[in-house]
């Protein structure tokens, strides 16, 4: 394929007819769909892994572990990048450093090497997140992106949610390979259709990229994820100086920024928190995303390990909730567009709430049907949540800002969920080596160490609630944006 081929003449498209999903937009979807599933896809797996590769159960975390900081560095610079080459050219780096990652985690003949080739498939996922919300902004009327962000929804959120699910099935008929070697054929047939039917979004400027940044924004934000992954070892005073480490670089990184913005030529443009509307959104999807990727670390421990389910069986049971997500979401998405986003957000953060709390009373016997009843009301409440939160956040920024805009939003959920998973496994471990000590039995002291961790799953999702009252029932980019444009 040559380059004219790959990057033919960019035109700006046209918006989408009022009613209609952009195919654009579908395909970005699904592409999307399949590169977030494998964040959480080695979940299963660990056990597996840990006999067939001879390591620790904290060595074999780092698969998922490095995913999520792969992400958390690469994702800030994608608001300069996306605003630097075409839609087209995107889309082949995402997908082509996909494929290659899984080609090469499906033969790894070493932990090493299937590390690394999970840290190649989530520089490519880093960047199909940003790029999909940027392109939705920019080709979808505004009166449809209700409509239209409720389909992106799958991807962003059913995909991580799916992840376990869908590796406890494959899991059953096959070693982890399969896993890679079933996504791999899957990934390269979309990949082949998108740059068969993939059209040009927007025109593309040319501009330098400052290194001071993206060293900063690489060393802070995946400063931030390691530090807070090295919690759940235990490793307490060497976690806290990480995370210190990470917070200082992000401060760098901040201020430079700061001074970027006056001549026009930031990695990351911070403006976007000027809007009142996208920053309560931030906030709240942050705090829904560390409550929800909490639960998901959680909810399978607590089946296989105190309930003695087997991967498989923990798949089934978590997957009525995460299909359930993903088919409200483009009825959460019309109900948005006719009604706006608080009849559907305040619902949906009580109903998070009351599943979490449900989930704080487990006992050993608790009915598997009560179980999958709190799982799947703890998913409809995201699904109600997460929709509009992302498109209100979006919708209340300018055009010129969506990319950054859609940056900030998918490096923040990275932060978030290495937060939750971090706070979840300190408070569980913690409780439980206390009860172990006390010479309580080893069942029961697991069982009460997650019983407290998801009380603090539960208190996360009332300051959703709280932050949904802040939000308005519709985004205004016109209004909000206070302070000047330097």
């Amino acid at each position: 394929m040559s380059i004219s081929q790959l990057d033919p003449p960019i035109k700006a498209a046209p918006a989408a007819a009022s009613g209609r999903t952009p195919p654009v937009i579908r395909l970005l979807v699904l592409a999307t769909f399949v590169v977030i599933l494998n964040e959480t896809i080695m979940i299963n797996a660990i056990p597996r892994l840990m006999s067939a590769m001879q390591i620790t159960e904290q060595t074999a975390q780092w698969l998922s572990t490095a995913f999520m900081l792969t992400m958390a560095a690469v994702i800030p610079i994608t608001g300069w990048f996306l605003q630097r080459v075409s839609t087209r050219r995107a889309y082949t780096a995402a997908m082509g450093l996909f494929l290659l990652g899984t080609a090469l985690a499906a033969v790894a003949p070493t932990f090493e090497v299937l590390l690394g080739a999970r840290i190649v498939q989530a520089s490519g996922t880093a960047v199909m997140m940003p790029l999909l919300m940027t392109t939705l902004m920019q080709v979808v009327p505004e009166s449809d992106r209700g409509r239209v962000m409720g389909n992106v929804t799958l991807a962003i959120s059913v995909a991580p949610a799916m992840g376990p699910a869908v590796s406890g099935v494959i899991l059953h008929f096959g070693s982890w390979r399969l896993l890679f070697a079933v996504v791999l054929p899957i990934a390269g047939l979309i990949t082949w259709r998108g740059l068969r039917q993939l059209k040009n979004v927007g025109e593309p400027k040319v501009s330098t990229i400052d290194w001071l940044s993206v060293v900063t924004a690489a060393t802070g934000f995946g400063g931030l994820v390691y530090g807070l992954s090295r919690f759940e070892g235990g490793d307490v005073t060497t976690a806290a100086a990480i995370v210190g480490a990470g917070l200082v670089a992000i401060a760098v990184f901040v201020v430079r920024q700061l001074r970027l913005q006056r001549r026009g030529v930031p990695l990351l443009d911070l403006r976007t928190l000027r809007h009142r509307t996208y920053t309560v959104a931030l906030v709240l999807m942050s705090v829904a995303f560390m409550a929800m990727l909490g639960s998901m670390i959680l909810l399978p421990l607590y089946l296989q390990n105190v309930r003695e389910l087997s991967p498989l069986e923990t798949g089934l049971l978590v997957m009525p909730g995460g299909l359930a997500m993903g088919l409200l979401g483009p009825t959460v998405g019309r109900l948005f567009d006719q009604y706006g986003g608080r009849v559907l957000v305040i619902p949906g953060a009580i109903g998070i709430t009351l599943a979490l709390t449900g989930f704080t009373q487990v006992t050993m016997t608790t009915p598997f049907w009560q179980l999958l009843g709190m799982h799947a009301l703890l998913m409809v409440g995201l699904a109600a949540t997460f929709t509009p939160v992302f498109t209100l956040g979006l919708g209340a920024v300018p055009p010129s800002l969506y990319s950054h805009a859609s940056s900030i939003l998918s490096t923040l959920q990275q932060v978030a969920a290495a937060i939750g998973t971090a706070l979840v496994i300190t408070v569980m471990s913690a409780r439980a080596d206390t009860l172990r000590a006390a010479e309580v039995g080893e069942v029961l002291a697991n069982l009460e160490g997650m019983r407290l961790a998801f009380v603090i799953g539960a208190a996360l999702s009332v300051v959703v609630v709280i932050t949904a009252l802040l939000l308005p029932a519709r985004a205004n980019n016109t209004g909000e944006f206070h302070g000047p444009a330097h």
